[in-house]
């Protein structure tokens, strides 16, 4: 076990990395897979223990942003075709992560959480060291289909 987890690198967390609200956040399903758990069971520990998680350490997707990060997903096949999304997703921040790692208290939770917060580093100093490739990151996917009409439009980043 220790050597499949020695082989994990930050960047293999950072393309699980969104920013959505202003915030970079890891969605419920990621940061379940890369604790080794359930995405039912973290949501589980989360609920038991929700006054650990104030609102900015883990906030539920609206529809709309459930549904763009559901389309950025679609490239790699993770939605079969026809299928939806069951419930809307929770986002994690990095002090969320933390704190599910905490909740879950696995051997493996614990370890991994090392990794999300090493890539939540990294791609904050690389953001902060090359602000061209910052205006890309933070450049706006809009997502006209899944946006409602009206002067609030919903914008997820990668």
């Amino acid at each position: 076990m220790k050597d499949k987890l020695s082989r994990y690198e930050p960047e293999d967390i950072e393309g699980k990395i969104y920013t959505v609200r202003g915030q970079r956040v890891i969605v419920d399903r990621d940061l379940a897979g890369i604790y080794g758990v359930e995405t039912r069971r973290l949501n589980e520990q989360v609920k038991r223990n929700i006054e650990r998680f104030p609102e900015d350490f883990m906030f539920q997707l609206t529809e709309e942003e459930a549904k763009a990060w559901a389309s950025l997903r679609s490239q790699f096949a993770t939605l079969k075709r026809g299928q939806h999304l069951k419930y809307q997703p929770y986002a994690f921040t990095e002090h969320g992560a933390i704190m599910a790692a905490i909740v879950l208290n696995s051997p493996k939770a614990i370890e991994m959480s090392v990794f999300v917060v090493r890539a939540f580093i990294k791609m904050r100093e690389t953001l902060a060291n090359n602000k061209a490739l910052a205006s890309l990151f933070f450049m706006p996917i809009v997502l006209s289909r899944f946006t409602s009409p009206g002067p609030r439009n919903t914008m997820l980043y990668r």
